[in-house]
């Protein structure tokens, strides 16, 4: 069950990484996107979902630019919200928006007729 306090801090956690991932984090090719942060009861755990959106070498070069940077993206966010420990962050990757892409394509393939 979780309170109002972790909803928030959940919230504010999706928003700056999502920030510092597009703002400080260098070399990011694909369209890289903070799907869900889901944290512990106690907000010292912070499991970020994230997805990327590009080719097959784009997702994997950002996954690997993300995972060396884990470490500066939670001294960012220690900055930026005030906690009594800053959240070990841990990033999994889902590819929920690549999946999205291709059935919006085939929707629009089949809307024009090119499938049947």
């Amino acid at each position: 069950m979780s309170t109002l306090r972790n909803e928030r801090v959940r919230k504010e956690l999706m928003r700056d990484i999502s920030d510092i991932l597009r703002k400080e984090v260098r070399g990011l090719e694909g369209v890289v996107s903070v799907v869900d942060v889901e944290v512990s009861h106690d907000n010292s755990y912070a499991k970020v979902i994230y997805s990327v959106l590009g080719s097959p070498e784009q997702v994997e070069k950002d996954k690997e630019i993300i995972e060396r940077n884990t470490g500066k993206v939670r001294y960012e966010v220690g900055k930026r919200i005030r906690l009594r420990v800053t959240p070990e962050i841990k990033f999994v990757y889902s590819d929920g928006l690549e999946q999205g892409s291709r059935v919006l394509d085939l929707i629009e393939k089949i809307s024009k007729g090119e499938i049947k």
